[in-house]
């Protein structure tokens, strides 16, 4: 029998010896206070009593950590400290052999050790389902605890008396008055019914970022063709974005990226750039026009073909010949070009043409044209070139021209001379022949 009491708790050993030993009267253990409600780690007093007038054996049964501060003939106080987790204190008495015991309610409180709402995404799309998670560890007793996910300050999901598991979730319809909003999770920890606070531990919030791009393509203006050493502006626009100022949009040309200047109007962009043709770039180049917003991209692409087209080359084996003299002309252009040559005998189109022609008189100051056409990714370009022929006379015929020119100046001369001097011969006969009828006249008896 005093194997089996040994092993028993002190308080069952009492009440044993109370059943075996004969009483002499009723007796009541009290607990002071009878439920109590403890921060985690935290310390308080509990007094045991017993009822009975003599002197009483008191005692305290618990796991935790006790202090004996204060006694009498029918009472003891104890502190208990560090106290970690809900417990249930047992107080005993035995009083004239009559044992009896009085339990205390102790409940430990703590808030959660850790808030946190998961991180949003980067970018969410205006129009899909956005879930919230929020995690959650420790806290009790969690009757009392309550989750919040809130929205700035409003509240889209409350959930109370959670228990485990530590993740608590809400889904909402991501709009663009969610851009910008900052999204959190709170607890709070109610225990107001046990006479003491509301206690809130809040996460750090999150701010999404929400957008709108267009399922429509970019809207690229280009020139097509471009010749070497020119340089044009292409732009390139899109509608409908939200928000516009946070696009990006890249211009590359082949692999050269081009520098850009973006201008934003409400939900609309307008991108523009310059293109430099350069030699090197010759050929066929693509123009890419991405512009991208959030984690989507919609891109544009256009053929540029830049190309060398130079003047065609028109010789002269000499601009400045004599008369009779034999000229070489030749028209030349670049490869993959068609060139005209005026005054040149028909034959197969080419880059070059050419032909000959004994000068004459009749070509000085003639005027050559060479034209070149050349077929540019659909579209047909010409250029133009001219040479003017100068010819000169031979002296012998100058002298013949001259004296030729002389005889007749001098002939009319001599004419009009000749002309002058007969007239005046008739005059002078006549007024003779005048005068000698009117001498008749006066000689002659009336």
């Amino acid at each position: 029998m005093a194997s089996s009491a040994a092993r028993l708790p002190l308080p069952a050993l009492f009440a044993l010896l109370g059943a075996l030993l004969p009483g002499t009267g009723s007796a009541q253990t009290s607990v002071e206070p009878t439920e109590h409600i403890i921060p985690r780690g935290g310390s308080m007093q509990v007094t045991c009593r017993a009822s009975c007038n003599g002197n009483a054996v008191l005692g305290l049964e618990t796991p935790l950590t006790k202090k004996e501060v204060d006694s009498g003939p029918n009472y003891k106080i104890y502190e208990l400290s560090d106290i970690q987790e809900d417990s249930t204190p047992l107080c005993f008495s035995n009083c004239n052999n009559i044992q009896s015991t009085a339990s205390l309610t102790l409940t430990v409180y703590s808030l959660p050790k850790r808030v946190e709402l998961a991180p949003l995404p980067h970018w969410q799309p205006v129009g899909e389902n956005l879930t919230l998670r929020c995690q959650v560890e420790g806290g009790v007793p969690r009757t009392y605890l309550s989750v919040l996910l809130l929205r700035g300050e409003e509240v889209l999901s409350w959930q109370s008396g959670v228990k485990e598991p530590t993740e608590f979730t809400t889904t909402v319809l991501a709009g663009r008055g969610d851009h910008g909003a900052n999204f959190s999770c709170r607890t709070e920890l109610d225990l107001r019914p046990k006479n003491q606070g509301l206690f809130q531990n809040s996460s750090v919030p999150r701010q999404l970022r929400t957008f709108v791009l267009p399922m429509t393509r970019p809207h690229l203006v280009s020139p097509r063709i471009m010749e070497v050493g020119t340089q044009q502006h292409v732009n390139c626009t899109l509608d409908g974005l939200f928000p516009a100022s946070e696009a990006q949009v890249h211009l590359v040309l082949e692999d050269r990226r081009l520098e850009t200047t973006v201008e934003n109007n409400k939900d609309s962009l307008l991108a523009t750039a310059c293109i430099k043709a350069n030699t090197e770039d010759e050929g066929t180049q693509q123009l890419t026009c991405t512009v991208t917003l959030g984690n989507q991209s919609q891109r544009t692409l256009e053929n540029v073909t830049i190309y060398s087209f130079p003047a065609p080359i028109l010789t002269l084996s000499s601009p400045n010949v004599s008369e009779g003299t034999v000229v070489s002309v030749e028209c030349k252009a670049r490869a993959g070009a068609v060139v005209t040559l005026q005054g040149a005998p028909a034959g197969p189109p080419g880059p070059s043409a050419q032909f000959q022609l004994n000068a004459t008189s009749d070509d000085n100051g003639r005027i050559f044209l060479c034209s070149a056409t050349l077929e540019v990714a659909g579209t047909v370009l010409r250029k133009n070139t001219t040479q003017e022929l100068h010819v000169l006379y031979n002296s012998n015929q100058v002298v013949i021209i001259i004296v030729v020119a002389a005889a007749v100046i001098l002939g009319t001369m001599f004419a009009a001379a000749y002309l002058y001097n007969r007239q005046r011969k008739i005059r002078e006969y006549k007024l003779q022949k005048a005068r000698e009828a009117n001498a008749m006249k006066l000689n002659t008896p009336p």
